[in-house]
């Protein structure tokens, strides 16, 4: 992909610790601002079990940081992790989101050897702990995973994930970290310090395919009110979309707000490069449920990128088509587009065209 100038430097900043200003309170048990305690920059320490659910006792021990970015007034966050010690490294990413209707978040981790968000830890806090629960294959065995947050003061956190090969009987710790708070010049610090020098990247890795769209830009949308149903009535939308940059570019976040007859859609994007396929995964997530959907998988080929998912709509089957075109430095050109009948024919659905924000 060629190179484009980007709009705006599009760079995480942490936020000071707490809840923004503006946020209103929470009501009782409402439990949107459970994690409004990780916002900031950290310092953690961590311990890892090498072989868990194996009868090990050997624990490797790392430093790092970790800085995590508040979104949604709270009701989302994402979080930018990196430890290392003496033999490896570990580069992370964690989202988590807030379902408004179930009062519980559903928690997303991502390593950036593979760039692929597992399935989420699904829970809730209570008396100043939370507790979140998966089930996830290990060793080739169906296990119960647990994560428990603790221990929180407004400058110290403990975080622990478990294992239960027995339905919960019995849990065997196998991640252990201990964060302290530190102001954003003592992160810069440490986070130099502690990183590994990456090697550059080679033509057609596609790891860069995104820089183009790091910054703030203007939307206009075009929404298909009755996809696949022979409908030629459209609502347009108008508002903003900002792209933050993750991991030196080979993850980045964007969030979507915009405005239309038919209310306000406010959504991010969260899309991760995999450096073993060379292809990226755009998951997407609409603040009013919090869930997040299938990836949509693909590449830039010639300043054009496609990607493609399949999903039910509707009670069918379809495949989902995402184009990014028309890439220059002041705007670019998306279009999502379904298509019934296996790819032979594809019904544009969501148009938006994206001009550059910065004055």
């Amino acid at each position: 992909m060629v190179g484009l100038l980007a709009c705006g430097d599009g760079v995480l900043p942490a936020r000071a610790g707490g809840a923004s200003p503006d946020a209103k309170p929470a009501g009782p048990h409402d439990g949107q601002h459970d994690f409004d305690f990780e916002i900031g920059t950290w310092k953690i320490h961590l311990k890892r079990l090498l072989h868990p659910l194996t009868g090990s006792t050997t624990w490797v021990e790392f430093d790092g940081t970790t800085v995590t970015r508040q979104l949604w007034d709270g009701r989302a966050n994402v979080e930018q992790f990196e430890t290392t010690s003496s033999a490896s490294h570990i580069e992370g990413l964690t989202l988590r989101l807030y379902n408004p209707s179930s009062h519980q978040w559903s928690i997303y981790w991502a390593s950036s050897e593979d760039g692929t968000l597992g399935i989420p830890t699904v829970g809730e806090f209570n008396n100043g702990q939370g507790e979140f629960y998966d089930r996830e294959v290990v060793n080739g065995r169906m296990i119960l995973v647990r994560f428990i947050w603790s221990q929180i003061t407004p400058n110290s956190a403990h975080f622990e994930q478990s294992f239960s090969d027995d339905g919960g009987k019995t849990w065997e710790v196998n991640w252990i970290t201990d964060q302290t708070r530190v102001s954003p010049e003592e992160f810069r610090e440490a986070a130099e310090a502690g990183t590994p020098r990456l090697q550059a990247s080679s033509p057609g890795d596609h790891q860069h395919d995104f820089d183009f769209e790091i910054g703030s830009w203007k939307a206009h949308l075009k929404r298909l009110t009755r996809p696949l149903a022979g409908s030629d009535t459209w609502d347009e939308y108008n508002g903003t979309s900002v792209v933050h940059k993750l991991w030196n570019g080979r993850a980045n976040l964007g969030e979507l707000d915009v405005d239309g007859p038919r209310g306000h859609i406010q959504g991010l994007t969260l899309r991760l490069y995999n450096p073993q396929s060379h292809q990226w995964r755009l998951y997407w997530a609409n603040r009013n449920d919090a869930v997040l959907g299938v990836p949509t998988i693909g590449q830039f080929d010639n300043n054009r990128g496609e990607f493609f998912d399949q999903e039910d709509f509707q009670g069918r089957s379809v495949f989902v088509r995402f184009v990014f075109s028309d890439l220059d430095a002041a705007s670019f050109h998306t279009e999502q587009a379904f298509s019934p009948d296996g790819g032979k024919t594809w019904e544009p659905n969501w148009i938006a065209t994206f001009t550059c924000a910065r004055e």
